[in-house]
């Protein structure tokens, strides 16, 4: 069996430092809130090019924290709206609807599956605050138009960097480009913790004062309160192991862009969408500056159909993801509301293994049997 993602063997190339900073978080007696962390939220900073990261308990909570500091600000309030792709995982609406806001879905472009920012500009009115872009599967959702249309219309520009930690557009990287961007290090992402975290990143004072402040409680001062906050900080034994970590991925997401080449310049099968628009002669000059593969996803008509074969041959797959927000139960309200590009993709995308510890054998044997189907 070819899995789909070996965390174990991911982690095991580690387990020597891992192993070390764990004890070494231990024997210190503190656990939270200490210089482990501090030392991560100043390496991720500099690592993504940002004035302040501030490490919070997992990437919803980056989102929510980012959102609610808005509302505590002014810049905000209940009933305010947030732009959204349709197509993103659930915990990107989550975010928006836990602070009383309102998330106003757009279709993605079918060739990138990012918002389609072409789309905008007739979705803001005056009650729109922000756009919340998502950086889906590891591809840069960014241009000069997304900033124009902000500026022009004072909008916010929150990233959900969940998926693209690594990602260069222009020489910036993602988490970098807009007013603040949520982070995600499930232990499943680009770069993962052996455990739940996330952080807010960002290059506003105010904001990162305010954030570090409501993920702990609302206080700045011991048993002093001045805001209604959350418990949501970022552990001091997670810092650790991401420290680490942190120093290996950009070899890592190298290694990604390989494989993903290979899979682009080898699966021919007629009747599957591979990632589109890449030119290969720029790819690792280029365009692989755009995309950090946190997934390969491709598309077929019939997709159970493949999945089912590939299962039968000892591939493992996964579906990113098979039902979209707006038609879940937790949105009933949304669930009469049409977005038949979000419904085909969701419909029809499957993701290939694609991991840093694949080896040359694997990924042949993924695309053979790809090719057979």
């Amino acid at each position: 069996m070819i899995k789909f993602l070996d965390l174990q063997k991911i982690n095991t190339q580690y387990a020597t430092e891992l192993k070390k900073v764990a004890s070494e978080v231990i024997d210190s007696g503190w656990y939270l809130l200490g210089e482990r962390v501090n030392s991560f939220e100043t390496n991720l900073a500099k690592y993504i090019g940002v004035q302040h990261a501030i490490g919070v308990a997992n990437g919803l909570d980056a989102l929510r924290l980012i959102l609610k500091a808005y509302i505590e600000m002014g810049i905000m309030q209940e009933g305010d709206e947030v732009i959204v792709p349709a197509n993103t995982y659930i915990a990107t609406i989550l975010a928006i609807t836990d602070n009383r806001l309102k998330p106003i879905l757009v279709e993605p472009d079918i060739n990138t599956y990012n918002l389609d920012i072409s789309l905008l500009e007739k979705h803001i009115n005056p009650r729109t605050r922000a756009i919340m872009v998502v950086h889906l599967y590891g591809r840069v959702c960014w241009n000069e138009e997304l900033e124009a249309i902000a500026r022009k219309n004072n909008l916010k520009i929150i990233e959900d960097n969940a998926q693209a930690i690594g990602a260069i557009w222009n020489g910036r990287r993602s988490g970098s480009l807009g007013d603040a961007a949520g982070n995600s290090f499930y232990p499943g992402k680009n770069l993962g913790a052996l455990g739940d975290s996330g952080a807010v990143t960002t290059n506003d004072d105010e904001l990162s004062i305010m954030v570090r402040a409501l993920a702990n409680y609302g206080s700045t001062e011991k048993y002093v309160n001045n805001y209604q906050g959350l418990n949501s900080r970022l552990d001091e034994i997670q810092a650790a192991f991401l420290d680490v970590k942190l120093k290996y991925l950009d070899a890592e997401n190298k290694r990604r862009r390989e494989i993903a080449q290979y899979y682009c310049e080898n699966i021919k099968h007629p009747d599957i969408s591979l990632p589109h628009n890449l030119n290969y002669s720029l790819f690792t000059i280029h365009y692989s500056l755009n995309h950090v593969w946190h997934l390969f996803v491709i598309r077929h008509p019939d997709r159970k159909k493949l999945q089912n074969h590939l299962t039968e041959h000892g591939i493992q797959t996964l579906i990113h993801y098979p039902i979209p927000p707006h038609l879940q139960l937790a949105y009933k309200t949304l669930n009469t509301l049409s977005f038949p590009i979000t419904g085909q993709i969701h419909n029809e995308v499957l993701s290939l293994p694609l991991s840093p510890v694949m080896t040359e054998e694997d990924v042949q044997q993924v695309i053979n049997i790809v090719n057979a189907y």
